[in-house]
């Protein structure tokens, strides 16, 4: 007789605790040690975009646009594709294809571009008026950057970054798939193909309780920083 819906999706004595807290472990560990990387590959692309985009001269066009064209691939490019396809690069940089480790580094590819654009989005969306202040009054770029634009731009750079701190959970579950461990691996290998629909349940709330905690910090640190 097949299983209920409360039997199929309900049956917690099904669920082996001790591998949800190991998977559970993995997905933050990967998540945290790949956003660090993202935070500062991501500034220091944004910022380089933003100046770049910034001169009219043809060398700065020239190199913008080369800078953003590699930027949109990476970006372009289905984390589900990119991870297969740096597997040899994984290799060389972890020792392993399998792993949490060797989930990083398509991670940290496919997010560094994309919060590097909104990096570069929220430099831009400072006042010019400011900026044309600062210059007459004869602040350098690295003044101009420390105590103007990243100051202005700080509550939609926390944003930015709470966005693309919850998509990189999203990418962690996707790794999982493939080998790297953590939530996704569980839902998928201990959880759907066994038949364990309970397993993958509560790997999805774990997630989602996750998301939920890292949007809820992300949004109440950008409202404090908030001046406006």
């Amino acid at each position: 007789m097949d299983k209920s819906f409360a039997q199929t999706y309900f049956d917690f004595s099904s669920v082996d605790w001790s591998k949800v807290q190991t998977a559970t472990y993995e997905t933050i560990y990967m998540t945290v040690i790949s956003i660090l990387f993202v935070f500062v590959i991501g500034m220091a692309l944004g910022i380089l975009l933003y100046s770049l985009g910034r001169k009219n001269t043809i060398v700065y066009r020239i190199l913008y646009t080369v800078v953003s064209i590699i930027s949109n691939i990476f970006r372009s490019i289905p984390f589900m594709v990119l991870i297969i396809l740096i597997f040899p690069i994984t290799k060389m940089l972890v020792g392993t294809m399998l792993g949490v480790k060797a989930g990083i580094p398509a991670l940290v590819l496919s997010a560094a571009p994309f919060f590097a654009r909104l990096v570069e989005i929220a430099l831009r969306e400072v006042d010019s008026g400011v900026l044309e202040a600062a210059n007459a009054m004869g602040a350098s770029r690295i003044q101009i950057m420390q105590k103007i634009l990243v100051p202005e731009s700080l509550p939609a750079l926390i944003s930015g970054f709470t966005v693309t701190t919850v998509s990189m959970v999203g990418f962690t579950a996707m790794a999982g798939f493939i080998g790297a461990g953590g939530l996704g691996a569980l839902a998928w290998n201990d959880g759907y193909q066994l038949g364990n629909y309970t397993m993958t349940l509560v790997a999805t709330i774990i997630i989602l309780i996750i998301v939920f905690i890292i949007q809820g910090i992300g949004d109440t640190v950008a409202k404090r920083v908030d001046k406006r």
